[in-house]
């Protein structure tokens, strides 16, 4: 069952390991200045994971509703991770911009998913 979902994983752990590492982790001075750069990354990091995850499932799906069924779970993960930041860690904040981006990013690879492979078109 590992196998099947290996990328998946493997994206989620990663996810999880960036949104809860101290930031001293990463370094004190950013190399790239540009203002909401975190956001950018929230919006990536989301939009790669659900895309992992339709295209490790693709043949799974049916309709349009269990697609959207499934990317409650990357919703609920991120959504997650911003109130562990919040409560178990020192040096991280939990915001809700973070969320919305997080959910942008799962919403854009629905809709490029939705238009590249529309279901209707079997």
């Amino acid at each position: 069952m590992i196998k099947k979902h290996i990328f998946t994983i493997i994206t989620t752990l990663l996810i999880l390991y960036l949104s809860l590492a101290g930031s001293k982790t990463f370094g004190q001075e950013a190399f790239i200045n540009i203002p909401y750069i975190d956001k950018i990354g929230h919006f990536c990091l989301y939009f790669i994971l659900m895309t992992v995850i339709i295209l490790e499932h693709k043949k799974s799906f049916q309709n349009t509703r269990q697609l959207l069924l499934v990317a409650l779970i990357p919703f609920c993960f991120g959504t997650l991770l911003e109130i562990l930041q919040l409560t178990i860690t020192t040096d991280r904040k939990g915001e809700v911009l973070d969320a919305i981006f997080n959910t942008a990013g799962i919403t854009a690879a629905l809709f490029l998913w939705l238009f590249y492979k529309p279901y209707y078109a079997k």
